[in-house]
């Protein structure tokens, strides 16, 4: 209770209090402010003429401070504007004296309950907006299930290259983990590196399979796959920009002779050089169609040879430190990992 009237205050504090609440007092907008700074209350009710402060101040005060709190106002009959002024500011409600007890006690509930229902309805559009969030999140994570099976299921078709995107990010997964890189970017490298080569879905596969040598407009077109699966993945990526990036730019070299967009050194994100690394490696170590697979030995060699001018050497060193059993190499029967939410090949080889 909010006026420069002691006995008006004690008059509706004791009527109040009859109800069961637990009232203060306070003779000034000032000191109201004050006590409110040490303790919220969910319910002012304050005269509108009040010298130091008057109750228009006082309202917009607690409403810049306090928006959770219902304010009513207690004014003449002959000052009724003024309060559907203050309505409009905000106040939940009004009286005018002089009043009946009754009135103020049915306004004082009526205020509690819309400042009930506005947190109510504040709350259940909070929940409704993480829920949404949750359920559009879900149906990215099932969509990214979907295509990571379309990615095996098409590389199982595929005798060349069954395994390969799997063997990819466990590669990837193991030079991450030896640069102690952030887990946030673990899990998008591990992503990127599963669906990177998503988009060979729109490559003929007459191309993908052929074993002689690629025209010029065949390896253009075989080129084409990273634009594809950017394009395929980017709705559902939108939150997950360096695993998206995996995705466009793993043909990318250090020297700028990658494609597709031609990225040069530091342009390129330290992401897609991991995985660059990790998908050079898997697809010099497998068969072809169009050359057998290379060993370990040769692989890596090439690997360190091109140190600087297609490869990260970070990437390249932590490769090599991630898997210093060369016996072991390359891995042949990699585990499947559940997928979340968040460069040219050395020589023109194709990967």
């Amino acid at each position: 209770m909010v006026d420069d009237e002691p006995r008006l205050r004690r008059v509706l504090v004791r009527l109040l209090e009859g109800e069961g609440f637990t009232c203060s007092e306070a003779g000034s907008g000032t000191e109201a402010l004050e006590m409110m700074h040490h303790e919220p209350v969910p319910l002012v009710i304050s005269d509108l003429r009040m010298p130091q402060m008057d109750g228009v101040t006082l309202l917009r005060e607690i409403l810049a401070r306090w928006p959770d709190t219902a304010v009513i106002v207690v004014t003449a009959v002959a000052e009724v504007e003024s309060a559907v002024a203050c309505l409009q500011l905000g106040a939940l409600d009004y009286v005018a004296k002089p009043f009946h007890l009754d009135e103020v006690r049915a306004r004082v509930m009526q205020a509690l309950d819309k400042r009930r229902l506005i947190l109510e309805n504040r709350m259940y559009q909070h929940q409704l907006e993480e829920r949404v969030q949750e359920q559009a999140h879900r149906i990215e994570e099932l969509s990214l299930e979907r295509l990571q099976a379309l990615v095996h299921f098409l590389e199982e078709k595929d005798p060349y290259t069954r395994g390969h995107s799997v063997r990819v990010a466990n590669y990837s997964l193991g030079i991450a983990r030896q640069l102690q890189l952030d887990q946030e970017v673990i899990d998008l490298i591990a992503l990127g590196a599963e669906l990177h080569d998503i988009g060979k879905i729109g490559v003929s596969e007459a191309v993908l399979h052929k074993a002689g040598k690629l025209s010029d407009t065949e390896y253009r077109h075989i080129m084409e796959h990273p634009v594809i699966g950017a394009r395929i993945l980017e709705p559902l990526m939108r939150d997950a920009p360096g695993a998206l990036a995996i995705v466009r730019s793993h043909h990318e070299r250090l020297d700028g002779k990658g494609f597709p967009d031609g990225l040069r050194g530091d342009a390129i994100p330290f992401e897609v050089r991991v995985v660059t690394v990790a998908d050079s490696f898997d697809a010099m170590t497998s068969v072809r169609p169009y050359r057998p697979a290379l060993s370990v030995q040769r692989a890596t060699q090439e690997l360190e040879d091109m140190q600087g001018v297609q490869f990260d050497p970070r990437a390249v060193a932590a490769f090599l430190a991630a898997f210093p059993d060369r016996a072991a190499l390359p891995v042949t029967a990699p585990e499947a990992r559940p997928l979340h939410l968040p460069a040219r090949p050395v020589e023109a080889r194709r990967t």
